[in-house]
């Protein structure tokens, strides 16, 4: 498991299902926008704390943005 690339694609995801651009997302977590995009684009780790902000702002249970999909996509 590539962690990096699991947790970037699900904020990518899930930031996306809501409609919300990476500028309002960063608003959102009071994060730099261009953090954000280098989140997404598997460029940059991320603290625990950031990551608890993420799923705040999202709305979602902070393991959702861990999980990993099966052969199925779920």
């Amino acid at each position: 498991m590539d962690i990096l690339r699991v947790f970037g694609s699900n904020m990518r995801k899930y930031r996306k299902e809501k409609n919300i651009s990476q500028e309002k997302f960063a608003e959102m977590t009071g994060l730099h926008r261009t953090y954000i995009s280098d989140i997404e684009r598997f460029k940059r780790s991320i603290s625990l704390a950031n990551v608890q902000k993420i799923a705040d702002a999202l709305e979602i249970e902070t393991y959702k943005l861990f999980k990993e999909k099966n052969e199925n996509g779920y």
